[in-house]
């Protein structure tokens, strides 16, 4: 472990391990396999790429998306690591370079798409030559009940019979107790150490809100709190990214669509303008996000309800990657979760499948409408307890308005039976508001006595009354009968006034600013000049380089930098991100500039040569 520490400090540029990372490092060291669920940014990457470097042999690293491998490539030669990548965007004689490459000795690392690990060649190039570890990311893709699933995860069983003295680490962000059973079942690692750091993303303030003119709510949020941010907005289809980016555009923000429905050139533009350009705002469907290691994203931000809660942890954990302040905000309605229904109804999959989908939607409705504090719900799901209250949630900033909805609830079920559990919601909320138009004369409505007893509420009220008992499961909806609504066994109690029901009163959404996490307004007077041209320095680096500007330095160095003023290359050495390799290119002009400000700020305190740009 000493050669590890040493490692780390003169690579990635870090005096200690976060914890569980030194144990994960010994582990693999060990020639041990692990499982790791670790939080999206809490370094999982690191726990493979050190052992890679003191291990004998090239660590393989086994990536869902190849749009990315090229920015990790990129990023582990700023490090000074050796890196390639093996897909199918190379070419015949650049991918022949890569293995003769990796069958010399020369690489430290390799990343490979899983559908290529399993072709003959690449096992017949790795039993040529050992890896020194295989590293499966994203290891969630194993799980057929998963949200991010890919078939060609399931023959990496094969890693454990053909290689069996070489350690193998899976690693995800977002795996509950039943998907780290069926990773460690799929891949052989059921002897595995198990690394299952907490869930908890406490810089991120989730809240929710139902939908009242989704565009203005959205247009709200982004206007009061993140204007010049950069995120990430999820749709459920890609016409409606299409139609929500070119919306912002107009709006005057940096919008931009990504769906799988564009071709892979334009996708592939739109994700490196993401990483490299600030106040970029992303729209887009699950298709993006995994693997994205932009470390300031501000927000991400819901139009549309996830289908899973694994799929809200793993989607809002894209924000906040630099442990600063970030918002993840949604909006959902009925319509979402009749949506959500419809598309899991009409599915072909086996009714197994689709019992613990319809499962996994309900926990997902559930976290929308619980009255105490979401986080706690949302740490509860994945098996971990958290004992007070959050206070970086809606629910407790704002603590949620209920009333005794019982009469009313009694009232709404009352008339989804009279009118024989054949009518959608907008029909039932017609017939207890008295309506008078077509559809409630045709069938004679007027005629029930549940007709007009619902006057003294508007429809909107209505609406949220209806969503409520269709989320806790009073109703349900009828997908083969026109959305008809129909009563559930749960609904009994309340019909016979044995039991009382809270429902959430549904208000604007009130405005909670969370703590800027833009490190511009954490300056500052005095400092902001030289932040403003050590960021201008970074981007000209990184423009340079071909990277992100987070790959030259991440703000937390950058502000490292402001607040110590290194003026030598033994104290800019000693900032946090700043390894051999990193002083070497970089050293020099990052000292001048500093140089330039001094100690105080007051001017030149050495002669390095003042940076004028590149």
């Amino acid at each position: 472990m000493s050669d590890a520490r040493s490692i780390l400090k003169e690579v990635f540029g870090y005096d200690e391990f976060r914890e569980p990372q030194g144990a994960i490092v010994d582990t693999l060291l060990d020639g041990e396999d692990a499982l790791v669920v670790m939080p999206t940014g809490g370094g999982k990457s690191l726990c493979y790429q050190l052992p890679a470097l003191l291990r004998e042999g090239t660590g393989v690293v086994v990536s869902p998306l190849i749009a990315l491998m090229q920015d990790q490539v990129a990023a582990m030669a700023e490090l000074g690591i050796a890196a390639c990548y093996l897909n199918s965007t190379l070419s015949p004689e650049a991918a022949a370079d890569v293995t003769r490459r990796y069958l010399h000795g020369e690489l430290d690392l390799l990343y490979i798409a899983p559908e290529r690990l399993i072709q003959e060649r690449s096992v017949q190039l790795f039993q040529q030559r050992e890896p020194a570890l295989f590293a499966i990311d994203e290891a969630h893709c194993v799980s057929q009940w998963g949200h991010d699933f890919r078939a060609d995860y399931l023959q990496l069983s094969m890693l454990h019979e053909l290689f069996p003295l070489v350690p193998r680490i899976a690693l995800t962000a977002t795996a509950d107790e039943r998907t780290r059973l069926e990773i460690c079942r799929r891949l052989n690692l059921e002897d595995a150490a198990q690394f299952v750091c907490g869930f908890d993303r406490p810089n991120i303030q989730y809240r929710i809100t139902q939908k009242d003119n989704e565009k203005r709510q959205l247009l709200q949020f982004l206007h009061n709190e993140h204007a010049e941010d950069s995120g990430i907005v999820y749709c459920l289809s890609r016409n409606k990214v299409d139609k929500t980016a070119h919306w912002l555009q107009q709006q005057g923000f940096q919008a931009l669509p990504y769906h799988a429905g564009m071709s892979a050139e334009q996708r592939q533009h739109h994700q490196q303008r993401f990483l490299r350009e600030d106040g970029i705002v992303m729209v887009a469907t699950i298709a993006f996000g995994m693997g994205i290691d932009k470390p300031d994203v501000r927000f991400v931000a819901h139009l549309d309800l996830p289908k899973s809660v694994e799929s809200y942890y793993q989607e809002t954990g894209r924000a906040g990657r630099d442990g600063k302040p970030a918002t993840a905000w949604m909006c959902y309605g009925l319509q979402d979760v009749i949506k959500l229904r419809q598309m899991l109804d009409d599915s072909s999959a086996e009714e197994s499948f689709k019992r613990i989908e319809q499962h996994r939607l309900n926990a997902m409705l559930g976290l929308c409408e619980i009255t105490s504090c979401r986080r706690q719900a949302l740490l509860s799901y994945f098996g971990e307890q958290l004992l007070s209250q959050c206070g970086n949630c809606d629910t407790c900033l704002k603590p949620v308005d209920t009333w005794d909805g019982t009469e009313a609830v009694q009232k709404a079920l009352s008339c989804v039976y009279r009118t024989g559990q054949r009518f959608g919601t907008n029909h039932i909320i017609d017939v207890l508001r008295g309506s008078d138009n077509e559809k409630i004369r045709q069938w004679h409505h007027q005629q029930l006595s549940t007709y007009g007893i619902g006057k003294d509420m508007d429809a909107n009220q209505w609406r949220s009354v209806f969503r409520q008992l269709i989320a806790r499961g009073y109703l349900k909806v009828d997908f083969d009968h026109y959305n008809a609504l129909r009563l559930t066994e749960q609904c009994r109690a309340l019909l016979r006034g044995d039991e009382r029901i809270a429902l959430r009163r549904d208000s604007r959404e009130a405005t909670l600013r969370p703590a800027r996490a833009n490190r511009d307004s954490t300056v500052s007077p005095e400092d902001k000049h030289l932040w403003d041209a050590l960021k201008e320095l970074r981007t000209a680096l990184a423009e340079q380089h071909g990277v992100p500007p987070y790959v030259i330095f991440h703000d937390a160095t950058l502000m490292e930098m402001v607040e110590l003023r290194p003026q030598n290359p033994a104290a800019l050495r000693r900032i946090n991100g700043v390894g051999d390799a990193k002083l070497e290119r970089y050293g020099e002009q990052f000292l001048a500039l500093l140089g330039n400000f001094g100690t105080t700020g007051d001017g030149p305190a050495f002669n390095f040569p003042e940076y004028s740009g590149l």
